[in-house]
């Protein structure tokens, strides 16, 4: 099995089990926190697992690096994410996967 199929399975895991969750989860019903400058976050959180709807605004920045793994999916608007020094764009439509670790640090970057 060739290392880019196995990403490929990942992947598709990855976004039914996003698929599944945002079929159930009704984020119109979840209060927004707002407690993060420039940022509010919905989250549902189910035993160890937890799905955040997150809106950003012009003010946002986010001054640590950030090593968690993450599933993301672009809903509205674009941003761009500085792994490391290296700066990745995404647009509406696109899903991120990001491994958790040291070598997979980011920090999400709006304008």
């Amino acid at each position: 099995m060739s290392f880019f199929y196995i990403i490929w399975l990942l992947f598709f895991y990855i976004l039914n089990w996003w698929i599944k969750w945002s079929q159930i989860i009704e984020f119109d019903k979840i209060s927004w926190d707002e407690s993060t400058k420039g940022a509010r976050i919905k989250s549902f959180i189910n035993g160890n697992q937890q799905v955040r709807m997150v809106e950003y605004s012009e003010d946002f920045v986010e001054k640590d690096w950030c090593q968690e793994g993450h599933v993301e999916h672009v809903i509205e608007g674009n941003f761009s994410i500085n792994y490391n020094g290296k700066l990745e764009q995404y647009k509406k439509g696109d899903v991120i996967f990001i491994p958790k670790g040291e070598k997979n640090k980011h920090k999400a970057i709006l304008g």
